[in-house]
């Protein structure tokens, strides 16, 4: 690998240009461009059908876009078929502005305002490269010449305008913007918006694309800022970014950009685009919305949207993708487990404000389901984590020793498998192996009498299946039956801890309760029993605690 063949190919501005170091935090959403029917579009080993490209439109729409960059007509017949269907079918909301890009290049600039014939708006977009390589080594030619190319479009678009009856709005871009000296890349700008005369009530847009990332995202900020700062008619123009993600700093480009001056974000849904793609509004917006601000997109239904994205480009959504992998919020770790259960049992006491440890955001917030995307159970995870699954999907709150030693018991299974456990799972597990277990031992019937302060406790059993009817005699109920199972079984134990309470999901009245057994060698196992009835959900405790005993090889009878 030689590095010595790379060095900075990019270029600060010719003045200081920090001020938006001085910054925390944008206090509002930009504008927001989607380019998915563009870039996106164009990034596809398979490029969207028209059906599709009307599909994933309508997605945009109900996600909120205003503005939706819709294809370069002149690029082939199905950018401009589908310019024309929008268009020709009324598929486009009142309060939505479509974008169509082109070169500027006279036949080309011709051909898309034929395609945008008839539009209510429109932004035409058209662009050329400005950076030094490109000049040099593509187009060869000087800067005068390349700042022609740019005012000559800028003209063409403006004649061309006067001849429509659509409200049209005019973006430039000096496309390789990173690759361009800053105080070029503004003097062809500036030619190009002195052509068009914009004014306050009828601005045009100035993009500055991150075509190719080629620094550090401070530098980006900096190049922003000078253009900020020094753009003709700056009230009169959006200043609009559109980074790529080259080395893998689109977002920090993007927000820097914003604290630079910035007014609106080109950029796709998951990043999709060339190389390594545009930069992911949805990441965008959403680092927005934990901040407390409002992104002016609607992400409520993430998983949808999607599913809609991965069916009509062909493209899958990376797992740690922020907000949108299937494992961004996910904790198999026993720690962060145990720190995000506790988390959410802070949070419904204090829910007016979302800090729980680990977890950025509510996953629900954007359509997320708990039960599948945040505690995730493997040989890593830990008690807490396990108990959380059974309480927060299920509604059993194990006691603090035997969700511990649940959670080892998952583990184990876990750790022998080779696998991860689905919440369903675990509940299959703990209903086989714990819960109303009914072999060798099983309580069909049963009737107490009271005298004075004992109970008399008459059951009907089977065991090893043979029915008997025995008695036993306590001080309460499960006392009194705990001593008649002690006595018929010829097996010496003491029930060390108790605790019941309603199961508060899946059911409207069941009770729970656990027992814990100690046996005559001082080994403790846990049993559970869930029941319309309490008293028999505790003999049921008591009855699986009971049967582990025996499916664990000790007691004869």
């Amino acid at each position: 690998m030689d590095y010595k063949k790379y060095g900075k190919e990019y270029y600060l501005p010719p003045e200081p240009c920090y001020d938006w170091v001085k910054k925390d935090c944008v206090d509002h959403a930009p504008t927001w461009c989607s380019v998915d029917l563009r870039d996106g579009n164009q990034a596809l080993i398979i490029p969207m059908s028209l059906e599709e490209k009307i599909r994933y439109f309508k997605t945009l729409v109900q996600v909120g876009f205003k503005e939706i960059e819709v294809g370069f007509p002149a690029a082939s017949e199905t950018e401009y078929e589908f310019c024309r269907r929008l268009i020709e079918d009324n598929l486009i909301p009142d309060d939505v502005t479509i974008q169509v890009l082109m070169q500027a290049r006279p036949h080309i600039i011709r051909k898309t305002f034929e395609a945008i014939k008839g539009a209510k708006r429109a932004i035409v977009h058209v662009y050329n490269s400005t950076s030094v390589a490109q000049r040099e080594q593509v187009f060869k030619k000087s800067k005068e010449e390349v700042k022609q190319i740019a005012v000559d479009g800028a003209k063409m678009l403006k004649d061309l305008a006067h001849e429509s009856n659509a409200d049209l709005t005019f973006e430039y871009s000096p496309e390789s913007f990173t690759g361009t000296e800053p105080e070029y890349a503004l003097e062809v700008c500036n030619a190009v918006i002195d052509v068009w005369e914009p004014t306050p009530d009828h601005k045009v847009i100035i993009n500055c694309p991150v075509t190719v990332e080629m620094s550090m995202p401070h530098v980006y900020a900096c190049q922003i800022e000078y253009m900020n700062k020094h753009l003709n008619r700056r009230d009169s123009v959006v200043l609009s970014l559109h980074p790529h993600n080259d080395r893998g700093t689109g977002i920090a480009d993007t927000e820097l950009g914003l604290l630079a001056g910035a007014d609106r974000v080109e950029g796709t849904l998951f990043g999709n685009g060339e190389r390594t793609g545009n930069i992911d509004l949805i990441t965008v917006a959403m680092n927005m919305y934990v901040l407390g601000i409002d992104p002016k997109l609607d992400f409520s239904n993430l998983p949808e949207i999607r599913a809609v994205y991965e069916d009509v480009t062909r493209m899958k959504v990376y797992d740690r993708e922020p907000y949108s992998g299937d494992l961004v919020f996910a904790a198999f770790s026993g720690s962060h487990q145990d720190a995000i259960a506790k988390g959410f049992a802070h949070h419904k006491k204090h829910p007016e404000h979302w800090n729980v440890p680990y977890l950025l955001i509510d996953p629900a917030d954007i359509g997320r389901k708990y039960e599948r995307d945040v505690i995730r159970i493997n040989s890593q995870s830990g008690k807490s984590g396990i108990g959380f699954v059974l309480q927060q999907y299920y509604g059993y709150d194990l006691p603090k020793q035997f969700r511990q030693e649940f959670g080892y018991y998952i583990k184990d299974i876990s750790d022998h498998r080779h696998a991860e456990l689905m919440p369903h799972e675990i509940k299959d597990i703990f209903d086989h192996d714990f819960n109303n277990l009914k072999s060798p031992l099983f309580v069909s019937d049963y009737h107490f009498i009271r005298n004075n302060n004992e109970y008399h406790a008459y059951l009907n059993v089977t065991f090893k299946d043979q029915q008997y009817d025995i008695t036993g005699k306590g001080n309460g109920r499960l006392d009194a039956v705990a001593n008649a199972l002690r006595h018929f079984l010829k097996i010496d134990y003491d029930i060390e801890d108790y605790s019941e309470h309603a199961l508060s999901i899946g059911s409207t009245s069941k009770a729970c309760a656990y027992i814990q057994m100690t046996d005559e060698d001082g080994e403790h196992r846990f049993g559970v029993g869930v029941d319309d009835d309490i008293i028999l959900a505790s003999i049921y405790a008591l009855v699986s605690a009971i049967n582990r005993y025996y499916r664990e090889g000790k007691g004869e009878k």
